[in-house]
């Protein structure tokens, strides 16, 4: 019976790991809101050009490239420095200027953001990555001129309803993370523009 229970304990205590994780996360939200949501963004990041990168891969038949590690460094960066403490701003801002009690605080909110940030902080990307990635003033403009408007099309078909839901119901300290979850994937639909 002492191996049984042990084995027991041991798999309860496996159950407890994710709400431990939680816990340690809102308690770093509280203590580090920016940092938190900075290294969350960063991680995310990564994770999305990682994926994006093994997308590619499995497309390619015969393909024996290796996976390019400055990739997920650089959307790591991008999202650190970038991603998360300018979310975090932003939607704090909004809930200033935007409350939740003002008439059609929702269709401001989204209109805020569809509207200004959004094409902002697409511009913003593909300056900053055409610098991480070595380019100069000119490549950074090539590439602004040949992607950025099909980026803003695709950014507002799947972020409108996203952030529709983000700005309205998700709690105001989740926001980035929700935000972030679904950038895996854009991420992974960004980096896939890349040459």
């Amino acid at each position: 019976m002492a191996p049984a229970a042990s084995r027991l304990r041991a798999e309860a205590g496996l159950g407890a790991l994710p709400r431990r994780a939680l816990a340690q996360y809102l308690r770093l939200l509280r203590l580090y809101p920016v940092l938190t949501k900075a290294a969350t963004s960063g991680i995310l990041s990564a994770l999305g050009n990682f994926l994006a990168q093994m997308i590619k891969k499995r497309k390619k038949e015969n393909s024996s490239q290796k996976l390019d590690v400055s990739g997920p460094l650089r959307y790591a960066i991008y999202g650190f420095f970038f991603t998360g403490p300018l979310s975090h701003f932003f939607y704090l801002f909004m809930e200033h200027w935007i409350p939740p009690e003002v008439p059609w605080a929702g269709v401001k909110r989204l209109l805020l953001d569809r509207l200004l940030f959004a094409p902002a902080f697409l511009l913003l990307f593909f300056v900053v990555m055409s610098f991480l990635e070595g380019g100069d003033a000119a490549a950074g403009a090539a590439k602004v001129r040949s992607a950025f408007w099909p980026a803003l099309q695709m950014n507002w078909r799947v972020w409108t309803p996203v952030q529709f839901i983000n700005v309205n119901y998700v709690p105001l300290q989740f926001r980035v993370l929700f935000a972030n979850l679904v950038a895996l994937f854009w991420y992974a639909y960004l980096a896939s523009l890349e040459k």
